[in-house]
């Protein structure tokens, strides 16, 4: 009863007092302990879009950040970051692992938005189904083409790229059969009622199907994309090293469409030809296209083994490697040829890690300007079956290796490349991106708490699932759900994103 009447006291003094001095000078009150229902103290505070970089206070109420102050703030409850960097959670625009243990895995290393554009899954609906009991972290998907492909011309449903149990197979007529005209037009009407669903734009696993899509079907989806401005993305199809003609074909049906394109890792498509690539993406902007991209910060490559460059091309000319350059992903084990041939036999829907991508790839690549860090990470379903290190270790990465260590990247350029380029990047389909990749009054409570001076992977080949050194803290529509480098169990502030291309009079 004392305490509901200290409370109650508390707030008739307050309005009394604010009711009977100016504005100006009411603002200057010391601010009470109920105003927050958290605050995050003495951290250094990065906001990559306004280049705030200074030890701030901030007040979280609701949700949102609702005062970011030079002084302190009082709150029932608080963080001290005394000695931490404070910055806008992470954003992985490239995830195929929306499941409990990817979700556990994936906030120990900062993300707070977790999405799969470059697959997607359609009906949207389905997408998240791991989490329908609850969600810590943000997610969302595009519209998938592949699936939508799958039940156009098979008659199956298989929503996304593993659903109730059943994974993809790629061995059906949509990843190697062309489509007739009249399935071209249902794959169009099913794209835009994905579109009108919420998906984040439109999936293309060109790559996966690099026989069976037509230039008229590629078209068709392009076209879609431009009419509704919903950002397409593309796995382009692979050449032999360094070949830019994937990227040629897609960055012209851009300038023809107008669609805003994204092109998926291409540091891991480009490799050796990394600048040559970039130096294409920067003459078509400036020309008045619209194209991001993203890389990784490991270096391998990570897929099915019955994907379609192991099985239909030269796969090892593509990559310039061999059998004894790939693992097999569940137990690490390194190849042979006869154990490939087994593993593809036996398991097709099996996982392999294949490693060919050289530093200085990675490195010219983050050093773009617009350059973004996703994870690409693989499912992950249970700890005793393995996945890639991605999972776990991705951002962290970054900060412990490119920043730190190698100085490759300044702090607030990797944060943005992290956060906000993602965040702006997806504004123009999903309104509520807008306030997320920021700190600044205003914005959603998604924050990382990191130490500087220790932040590394620890994630491997192998040993994919060892959580990352110095990520303290994180913070989801303003709950904590990390808490000094552990999960919590029980709190769940994770929204499904759904974009906002809605309107009916926009559809093709």
């Amino acid at each position: 009863m004392y305490q509901v009447q200290r409370v109650q006291v508390k707030v008739k003094i307050k309005r009394l007092i604010r009711g009977a001095l100016p504005c100006c000078l009411a603002l200057c009150l010391p601010v009470l302990a109920d105003d927050y229902d958290l605050v995050i103290a003495n951290g250094r505070v990065i906001d990559p879009e306004t280049g705030l970089d200074a030890k701030r206070y901030i007040g979280i109420r609701s949700g949102n950040i609702a005062r970011i102050s030079e002084g302190p703030l009082q709150a029932e409850r608080s963080i001290d970051a005394s000695g931490l960097v404070v910055a806008p959670g992470f954003i992985d625009v490239h995830s195929h692992t929306p499941t409990l243990l990817g979700q556990h895995m994936n906030l120990l290393d900062g993300v707070t938005t977790q999405l799969d554009l470059e697959a997607g899954a359609y009906p949207i609906s389905a997408y998240g189904e791991h989490f329908r009991g609850g969600a810590q972290l943000n997610y969302g998907s595009s519209v998938g083409h592949f699936a939508i492909r799958i039940k156009v011309m098979e008659g199956l449903d298989q929503p996304y790229i593993f659903y109730r149990g059943k994974v993809a197979s790629a061995d059906g007529d949509a990843w190697i059969k062309p489509a007739s005209a009249d399935q071209i037009e249902q794959m169009r009407a099913l794209v835009n009622t994905g579109l009108d669903e919420g998906g984040l734009g439109i999936g293309v696993l060109l790559d996966y199907m690099t026989a069976a899509v037509s230039d008229v079907e590629l078209r068709m989806l392009f076209q879609v994309a431009g009419t509704r401005q919903a950002p397409i993305f593309v796995h382009v199809r692979r050449g032999y090293p360094g070949d830019p003609a994937g990227l040629v074909e897609v960055i012209d049906l851009a300038r023809e469409t107008g669609a805003p394109l994204f092109v998926c890792h291409i540091t891991h498509n480009a490799m050796g030809g990394i600048s040559d690539w970039l130096a294409m993406i920067d003459r078509a902007n400036a020309e008045g296209a619209r194209i991001a991209t993203e890389t990784l910060s490991y270096a391998a490559g990570g897929t099915g083994i019955s994907a379609d460059v192991f099985r239909r091309r030269d796969w090892q000319k593509i990559f310039d490697i061999t059998y004894e350059d790939v693992q097999w992903v569940a137990t690490g084990e390194w190849l042979t040829k006869e154990t490939w041939e087994k593993y593809a036999r036996e398991q097709p829907e099996g996982m392999v890690n294949h490693h060919y991508v050289k530093e200085d790839w990675m490195v010219t690549g983050l050093k773009w300007p617009g350059m973004m860090v996703s994870t690409d990470a693989l499912p992950a379903m249970d700890r005793d079956i393995l996945a890639n290190p991605n999972i776990a270790g991705t951002f962290s990465r970054v900060l412990g290796h490119y920043v730190r260590d190698t100085g490759v990247l300044t702090l607030p350029e990797a944060l943005a490349r992290m956060s906000l380029l993602q965040a702006r990047w997806l504004e123009q389909v999903a309104p509520a991106f807008s306030r997320k990749g920021r700190l600044q009054e205003g914005a959603d409570a998604d924050i990382v708490i990191f130490d500087p001076e220790s932040v590394a992977a620890n994630a491997t080949y192998g040993d994919p699932y060892l959580k990352p050194t110095g990520i303290e803290h994180v913070l989801v529509a303003g709950r904590p759900v990390v808490v000094y480098g552990e999960r919590i169990e029980g709190r769940y502030p994770g929204r499904k994103i759904l974009g906002a291309l809605t309107n009916q009079e926009n559809k093709e």
